[in-house]
């Protein structure tokens, strides 16, 4: 019987999947936790990734398998020495010291966002990894001497199971489309590094030498003892392999961040910066919205008014529960769309007599609001007939109703219950056998989901479009020039 192993390096922690190649049972799943991060400032040293993935593997039992995949956290900047030693913690993709580099790498074309659009697909925000060398080169010049490579963090991953970073002669580093396609200097409508804009961070540096190559979406990159090592990919391309996303689906991902996101056959270009024209892991194309705050903002609520899961729930769907007025803009952490990285949560319409019920429901219905303006963006410029909620969110039987209410498309909750993991294994799959990902995903049945029951959206009967108008009233008091 032949295995594989599929890897999400996330923010929170390593989850890997060993799976059947042929039939794509679950053969053993673990998991081991990341340092917690809190931004502006959000940082994780590389190791403390490959000490989770290997107490999480020792947890599998340490299976030969002959392939594997990593799927990482997108964005985000680990830089390397000549000798590949880690210079610096990584920044994370929600580290938002960069910002201000943002703003000035926007005014360094003549043409703003819309040239940086048409460039590299996406306008610079916080979370780019071309913002943080920005940020590297003005703050630390130090280590800014001392960087030979910069590699993304399912790059580093990857370099580490590849025996890559034993030196310069280890081999070339590598890189896949859909991650390269998040940094902010490779383009994915020509599959070409930028190097015009990475001269405008600096000037003098031969950036041919420090950026990765990027291998093709089946190719096997190194060999980790008796399993082929495939190139990996960004977490969220490799959810849309877990969930077998075909043309016109959208996915939304609901866990301490947000994402919506579908695929396309062309490449997109959103001058807003609302929308990130990603590229995806096979060759096509994979338009999407982040948002930093969402699970996150009704857990904080849930401790505040000191409840579990299942009781939070009864609270937001209590009959008597209408949030009279209360809205809850979700901006905790600062936001990355709309790009405020400064900008704190906000509740309006307190009354004396406001309930606990309120609260909750205000919670949740201000993250799917803010979710469904991340998914208005996103139809702008990709054809949507359907939405698949996925995450820890979409466990949520209050979520998952209000969603459906206040959305205006069908909405289904996948069934898969790690979608960047199977990813992960789709990939490796593909490198094993040599066939490709879409078969692998149809062989495997993945993309099943179960549509929101009517009983469920009955728990919740509102006005859906006065609640999604009160959020946007909020929005625009809280920040008008939006």
């Amino acid at each position: 019987m032949k295995w594989v192993a599929g890897v999400d390096s996330s923010t929170q922690s390593t989850k890997i999947e060993i799976r059947d190649v042929q039939t794509g049972a679950v053969v053993a799943r673990a998991s081991s936790p990341h340092p917690s991060t809190t931004p502006p400032l959000s940082e994780q040293h590389p190791d403390s990734w490959w000490q989770a993935f290997t107490q999480a593997f020792a947890q599998v039992g340490e299976p030969e398998v002959a392939a594997i995949s990593v799927a990482g956290q997108q964005d985000g900047m680990v830089v390397l020495d000549g000798d590949r030693q880690v210079v610096r913690p990584a920044k994370l993709w929600n580290d938002t010291e960069s910002a201000p580099d943002a703003g000035w790498l926007i005014k360094q074309l003549a043409g703003g966002r819309s040239q940086w659009a048409q460039a590299v697909g996406s306008v610079p925000v916080a979370s780019m990894t071309s913002t943080k060398l920005s940020w590297l080169h003005r703050s630390e010049p130090q280590h800014w001497q001392q960087m030979a490579h910069v590699v993304l963090p399912h790059d580093w991953m990857t370099a580490r199971l590849a025996g890559l970073l034993s030196g310069p002669d280890a081999g070339q580093l590598v890189t896949d489309r859909g991650d390269a396609s998040g940094t902010g200097y490779w383009c994915p409508a020509t599959g070409d590094y930028r190097w015009d804009v990475l001269a405008i961070i600096d000037e003098q540096r031969d950036w041919s030498t420090v950026v990765p190559r990027v291998a093709g979406p089946d190719e096997v990159v190194g060999q980790w003892g008796a399993a082929q090592v495939a190139v990996g990919t960004g977490d969220n391309m490799a959810a849309a392999l877990g969930l077998g996303l075909r043309a016109g689906q959208a996915v939304v991902s609901l866990g301490t961040s947000g994402t919506a996101f579908t695929v396309s056959p062309a490449p997109c270009a959103d001058a807003s910066g609302a929308v990130a024209g990603f590229a995806d892991a096979t060759g096509r194309f994979l338009p999407l919205v982040c948002t930093l705050n969402a699970t996150k903002v009704t857990e904080a609520v849930r401790r505040l008014l000191g409840v579990d899961h299942d009781q939070f729930d009864r609270l937001v769907l209590s009959s008597d529960a209408a949030t009279n007025g209360l809205a809850l803009l979700p901006y905790f952490d600062g936001e990355r769309t709309p790009d405020l990285p400064g900008a704190t949560g906000a509740l309006a319409g307190l009354r004396s007599d406001v309930s606990r019920q309120q609260l909750a429901r205000a919670a949740v219905e201000g993250v799917v609001c803010g979710m469904l303006d991340a998914l208005d963006a996103l139809r702008a410029h990709a054809e949507v007939d359907s939405v698949v909620l996925t995450g820890g969110g979409a466990r949520s039987a209050a979520v998952r109703a209000i969603f459906a209410v206040l959305c205006d498309l069908p909405v289904a909750v996948a069934d898969a219950d790690e979608a960047v993991a199977a990813g992960a294994c789709v990939q490796a799959a593909a490198v094993a056998t040599g066939q490709s990902h879409e078969a692998i995903a149809q062989r495997w049945g993945l993309g099943r989901a179960t549509p929101v029951r009517p009983t469920e959206t009955q728990l919740y009967a509102v006005d859906a479009a006065s609640v999604r108008s009160r959020y946007a009233e909020l929005r625009q008091a809280m920040y008008p020039t939006l």
